[in-house]
This record gives C-alpha cells, sequence and structure tokens, in this order.
C-alpha cells in the first residue's frame, strides 16, 4: 500500500490529453448524444493505461526515451526514414496544429472570466488581436525555459488539481442522471456517432504522450538504484492520474449532456458550454467550467511542445539548444494561429481526428521497443502484447473507418 497513490510523470500525461480538443470532443459528445458514448471513454482510459505502462516502463529500464530507442533499434536507412519521417509528423507537425487550438480553448476559459472588463476589450480592439493567446503562449514559454523537470512536473500537477476540482464539481451542480450514465457505459453507436466516437478515443489515446512519458520516466527514475521500486512508483502514478483524467472528461461529457442533450441548444465551442451553464445552474457554474477550459488549455499548451521536442530529441539528437528551439517554434506557432481568430471548433477537431489516424502507427513503434532485448527481463509479457495489440486492432479499425468514411 506505500505505492497505492501517487503523482508524477503520468500526470503529464494527463495534462496533456485533458485539452481544450478533449473539452470539446467531450462537450459535443454530450451534447449529441447524451451519455450514450460513455463506453468509448472508458475504452479510451483502458487502452490509455496498457500503452502508458509500456512507455513508461520503457524509460525507466533504458533510461531513455521512445525517441531515443527507436533510434538505436532502427539501422536501416530507408526503414529508419520511413519511420522518422512518420513519427515527425504525427508529433511535431501534430503538435504546431494542436498548439493553437490548446491557446484558443484557454482564451476561451479566460474570455468566459475576464473577457468583459474594460482593459481587455480596449486591448482587444487596439491590437486586433487575441491578447490572451499572446499572454498565456508567453506563460507557457516562462514554465518551460526555466528547464527544471521537477517544477515543470509540480505546475502541471497544479493544473491537473485545478482541472479536476472544476470540471467535477461543475458536474455536481449539474446533478446527471445516474442511471443514464450507468446505461450508457453500454457500447452502442447512435446514428452519426462514429466520428465522434474517433475523436473521444483520438483525443485521450494522444500519440505525443508516449514520446512525453517515456522521457519524462526516465528523468525522474534516473538514478533509482532499485527498478522494481521505481516501477512500482510508475504503476501507482499510472493508477492514479490516468483514472483522473477519465473522470474529469466523464464530468465534461455529462455536463453537457445534461445542458445541451434533448434541449435544442446549438453549441460551436467549449466556451458556449460556459456561459450556458449560468441560466440554470447558476454563476458558479460558468466559472468553474470556465476555469477548467483555462486550465486544461495551458497545461496542453505547456506539454505538446515538450512532447514534441522530447520526440525530436530522442530521434535525431538534438542538442540542448536544438530542444529548446523544438518547444519554442511549436508554441509561437500556436500563439499566432490562435491570434488570428480562427474558428477554434475547426482547428481542435481536425486535429483530433488527424491524432486517431496516425495513433495506430505509434502504438506499433511503441509494441516494437518493449519487446526487444534492450529490456531484459522487462520485456513484455504474452498478457501485455495481448493487450497492447488489441489496442492496436482497436485503433487500426477506428482509422479505417475514418479514411472509408473520408473518400466514400
Amino acid at each position: 500500500m506505500r505505492f497505492a497513490f501517487q503523482l508524477g510523470p503520468a500526470t503529464l500525461v494527463t495534462a496533456a490529453f485533458i485539452g481544450p480538443g478533449t473539452v470539446v470532443t467531450a462537450s459535443m459528445a454530450g451534447a449529441n448524444f447524451g451519455y450514450d458514448l460513455l463506453w468509448a471513454l472508458l475504452f479510451s482510459v483502458v487502452a490509455t493505461m496498457i500503452l502508458q505502462e509500456m512507455a513508461s516502463r520503457l524509460g525507466i529500464v533504458t533510461g531513455q526515451g521512445l525517441g531515443e530507442n527507436l533510434r538505436q533499434q532502427v539501422q536501416h536507412p530507408l526503414a529508419r526514414f520511413a519511420l522518422f519521417s512518420l513519427v515527425v509528423c504525427a508529433v511535431v507537425i501534430g503538435n504546431s496544429a494542436y498548439q493553437g487550438g490548446n491557446l484558443t480553448g484557454a482564451s476561451l476559459g479566460a474570455d468566459a472570466l475576464w473577457g468583459q472588463t474594460d482593459s481587455i476589450l480596449a486591448l482587444k480592439n487596439y491590437l486586433n488581436l487575441n491578447p490572451w493567446a499572446l499572454l498565456l503562449g508567453s506563460l507557457a514559454i516562462a514554465v518551460l525555459w526555466q528547464g527544471q523537470y521537477r517544477w515543470i512536473e509540480r505546475c502541471l500537477i497544479l493544473l491537473v488539481l485545478v482541472m479536476s476540482l472544476a470540471f467535477i464539481s461543475t458536474l455536481l451542480l449539474t446533478k446527471p442522471d445516474l442511471s443514464a450514465m450507468l446505461i450508457g457505459f453500454i457500447p452502442q453507436m447512435p446514428t452519426g456517432a462514429t466520428l465522434t466516437v474517433i475523436a473521444l478515443i483520438g483525443t485521450t489515446v494522444v500519440p505525443y504522450s508516449l514520446f512525453l512519458h517515456a522521457a519524462s520516466s526516465a528523468k525522474k527514475w534516473q538514478y533509482s538504484p532499485d527498478l522494481q521500486q521505481a516501477l512500482a512508483e510508475s504503476h501507482a502514478d499510472l493508477r492514479t492520474a490516468i483514472p483522473l483524467g477519465g473522470i474529469i472528461t466523464l464530468a465534461v461529457l455529462s455536463t453537457a449532456a445534461t445542458a445541451f442533450f434533448g434541449k435544442g441548444l446549438v453549441m460551436t465551442n467549449a466556451g458556449d458550454l460556459a456561459l450556458s451553464l449560468e441560466p440554470v445552474f447558476g454563476v458558479w457554474a460558468k466559472y468553474l467550467m470556465a476555469t477548467g477550459l483555462l486550465a486544461a488549455g495551458l497545461s496542453s499548451a505547456i506539454t505538446a511542445p515538450l512532447a514534441a521536442a522530447y520526440a525530436l530529441q530522442g530521434l535525431l539528437k538534438l542538442s540542448a539548444n536544438g530542444f529548446r528551439l523544438t518547444w519554442l517554434l511549436i508554441i509561437v506557432t500556436g500563439m499566432l494561429v490562435a491570434s488570428l481568430g480562427l474558428r477554434p471548433l475547426n482547428i481542435i477537431w481536425f486535429a483530433q481526428v488527424t491524432n486517431g489516424l496516425l495513433l495506430p502507427i505509434i502504438t506499433l513503434c511503441l509494441l516494437w521497443a518493449v519487446n526487444s532485448s534492450v529490456l531484459g527481463v522487462y520485456r513484455n509479457t504474452k498478457r501485455q502484447n495481448l493487450l497492447g495489440f488489441a489496442v492496436f486492432i482497436a485503433t487500426l479499425l477506428l482509422s479505417g473507418r475514418t479514411l472509408y468514411l473520408a473518400f466514400s
């Protein structure tokens, strides 16, 4: 029981996948389909725990991230070029797209809280830009610039706890239908829900989180003299942080189901959810949802660039300056995209569906790495491989369905 509950690197994973994309996707799932897609959320949480356990174990045992392990395992020049190109597309280019959505989503939360003040309105009119994106992007840069892993981890743990308090409190205020929630865990596919299911899974089982978790676990336990103890602590961290992320997503989905489903209301972005709660559930519901959205956007604005930098550092052996330049360029790109005032729903939704398409590739890479001889006795067992390949097949089928719908 010593390691029954713990928060550590897995909290970075929760901070990564509970971003504006998750809030938007879960909100749309609840608003359009009620509680019917809770089973997809449960699958997402289980799949995330399976894959992230492998990523963390790889980092702890080898002392290196997923990128470093892939670089060592793949030696053929053509295979290496193809694999590295796919990873760069999935993680670096994908995270650049996510970053605009992260900062835009965080801005929606900030705007719901403080957007009507005279100073903010004057700043918007003067700059003709989104000032929140510039401010929050600068804050993300400040957090990462100091470069201390433990300090970054503590900041993200704080943001996750703020999200938890905000979203779960909002759920309690809205008083969801508990019997309908339980029925929602029974697998079903309402008409028109396929892409929403893919997006809901894709926003939880996030490919770049595998690079983030492996590298951050390697850093946290790099001086641990006892691998068994380090792995036990990692498992406790995983059992605490990932289910907490699932509960946060459940709270958002259920809140949207209570506020929108079957009531003829239209939601265009997550900010609408915060504003719609006030007339029925009081001003505190609006402020709590907006606070959660702000924390979600800021946490992902920090973790997405960090994950991309870890991936490139591992694959290409970047220097410390190259590592910093990678995450800095992604944040600045996101600041520019978010400041242009593009529709956030379209940006985030596209990123989530693309994430679902690329997920099987990253999953297969991870399975390859954790079955290599470098892990010794800590290689995957038959049971772990069975679970991992089950997740791989499920994500592959979902990706195939997405391509069929896109080109039919």
